[in-house]
């Protein structure tokens, strides 16, 4: 999965420059204070560039996050240098399918779809390993995904985007190839990067293999973890599950 963002994660922030990380993580802390109030730890199994883990951090949570990337990990800690007054916040470079940080948290979240990326149910499985090692008795998990009958039902399309800044003017295809007997969507990306100061151009090809899930192979997999599931609903929204919800999200916990 490392070399699958070695490119692309160069440009990730300008990609998702309008995705909204605040009103995730409003989102995800209304969950947290639902279903586990009083925590203070947090682990972020793929944390990206550490949006996300930043504005826990400003919010007082002491935060954890992990990330294969070598390009991603190296934005999150720049953008850690940025917010030094955040204390309690802290990147690491490794593959959370065999993660061993011998320290348990009281809340673990994956976000972006990062267990999608998990496309064997071997991959899968040793993430879900890796959330058992590190989550406390009563922790909560927290992960959003591709929900398998939203996918079949809407059937991914092409998608084109155009992003730019004062430097960097970006145009991204994005073609999707659904793969119904593997449960896995296979993203192709051309990306046509323009450097607007000294009007170099770069191109970029990647393929981002995307696993969808249902709800029942994930009470499988957490059940012989002896975990399962506490809570799902559509991401953000907070609605009942349907086939038009493409993103959803389950809290999950050890069982007693």
């Amino acid at each position: 999965m490392n070399k699958v963002f070695d490119l692309y994660g160069k440009y990730y922030d300008l990609l998702y420059k309008d995705k909204d990380y605040f009103s995730e993580s409003e989102y995800i802390n209304r969950l947290v204070e639902k279903f586990r109030p009083n925590s203070n730890s947090i682990l972020d199994l793929g944390c990206g560039t550490g949006k996300h883990d930043i504005i826990f951090a400003e919010n007082g949570f002491d935060v954890t996050g992990v990330e294969l990337s070598e390009n991603m990990i190296r934005k999150a800690k720049t953008n850690q240098e940025k917010n030094k007054q955040y204390l309690k916040l802290k990147f690491i470079r490794d593959d959370i399918r065999n993660l061993k940080l011998n320290r348990k948290f009281d809340i673990i979240f994956s976000l972006f779809h990062v267990m999608s990326y998990q496309t064997t149910n071997k991959d899968l499985l040793l993430t879900f390993s890796t959330v058992k090692e590190h989550l406390k008795e009563d922790g909560l998990f927290i992960f959003d995904f591709w929900y398998g009958p939203a996918v079949l039902n809407e059937k991914p399309e092409r998608r084109v985007k155009v992003l730019e800044d004062e430097e960097m003017r970006i145009e991204r295809f994005a073609e999707p190839v659904l793969r119904i007997n593997e449960n896995t969507v296979d993203v192709k990306y051309e990306m046509y990067v323009e450097n607007k100061i000294d009007r170099t151009k770069n191109e970029i090809f990647e393929t981002h293999n995307m696993r969808y899930l249902f709800i029942p192979e994930i009470k499988m997999f957490l059940s012989q973890l002896n975990m399962g599931i506490i809570h799902y609903e559509e991401w953000m929204t907070g609605s009942k599950l349907t086939d038009k919800s493409w993103s959803a999200v389950v809290l999950a916990g050890n069982k007693s």
